[in-house]
């Protein structure tokens, strides 16, 4: 009978190890999430970066709302140009709503940095989702994204305030960049980049005219002639990337 018993523990004994085995935490590290302008936003469109129609651009503000702000771990990596959900199923969000200064905000390396996910699993994040949501508080509410600033062009000055209101969502794959990013080590620290490519709106004059970029960006011209506060319309126009990474665009 002892010996029943002694058996019956050691399976038990076992069972609850391999239990405890299966049910131990992931191991997880600090997955920081950044969004930038880059220079054309701290620096402005100088010369020779003039705007495709010639016009020196200098900010003051820039502001973006974003909102579910999550980063995947996905295989096969998830392909922009097909769209649709991204299917990862190890996932890292950022709760809450955040406007953002490009501008005023930003850091050296012409970074904001937007909030941290402290206990995301470990793993690769290769895709990155966000939307742009219209802010609900202050003198923003009701707007998704708006830069204010001024024009400069053969001694012409234009002070500028450009206002959308247009909601989207941005589906991207893995960060394109000088270094990879998203490469997170257990207990470690990773980040990502969420970037906004404003020559896709002004165009560069320092490229082609007959530049796909030049060919579906406005340019500054079109606000030349508004008082106060103008529509910027976005749609259709891919400012939204990861580093130079594409991203698909779903508008709401």
């Amino acid at each position: 009978m002892g010996l029943c018993k002694q058996s019956i523990f050691r399976c038990l004994f076992g069972c609850l190890f391999i239990f405890s085995i299966m049910a131990a935490p992931v191991q997880a590290g600090t997955l920081t999430f950044y969004a930038s302008g880059e220079d054309l936003a701290t620096e402005g469109f100088q010369a020779p970066r003039l705007t495709k129609d010639g016009w020196a651009l200098t900010f003051s503000h820039i502001f973006v709302t974003l909102t579910d702000i999550t980063a995947y771990q996905t295989d096969p990596p998830y392909d922009p140009n097909q769209g649709g959900p991204i299917p990862g199923k190890t996932q890292a969000t950022l709760p809450g709503v955040h406007t953002l200064d490009l501008v005023m905000s930003a850091q050296e390396d012409d970074r904001v940095l937007v909030g941290a996910v402290m206990d995301a699993p470990a793993g690769h994040y290769n895709a990155l989702s966000w939307k742009m949501t219209r802010a609900t508080e202050g003198i923003l509410a009701g707007y998704s994204m708006v830069l204010t600033g001024t024009a400069e062009k053969e001694g012409e000055t234009v002070p500028f305030q450009l206002y959308s209101e247009e909601e989207r969502t941005y589906r991207c794959g893995e960060y394109v960049g000088d270094e990879r990013k998203g490469l997170l080590a257990e207990q470690g620290e990773a980040d990502l980049e969420i970037t906004f490519h404003l020559d896709h709106i002004f165009g560069r004059a320092d490229k082609p005219a007959d530049d796909p970029m030049n060919t579906e960006a406005p340019g500054f011209a079109p606000f030349t002639n508004g008082d106060g506060k103008q529509t910027l319309t976005l749609h259709g126009l891919h400012i939204g990337h990861a580093g130079e990474g594409h991203c698909n665009v779903e508008w709401h």
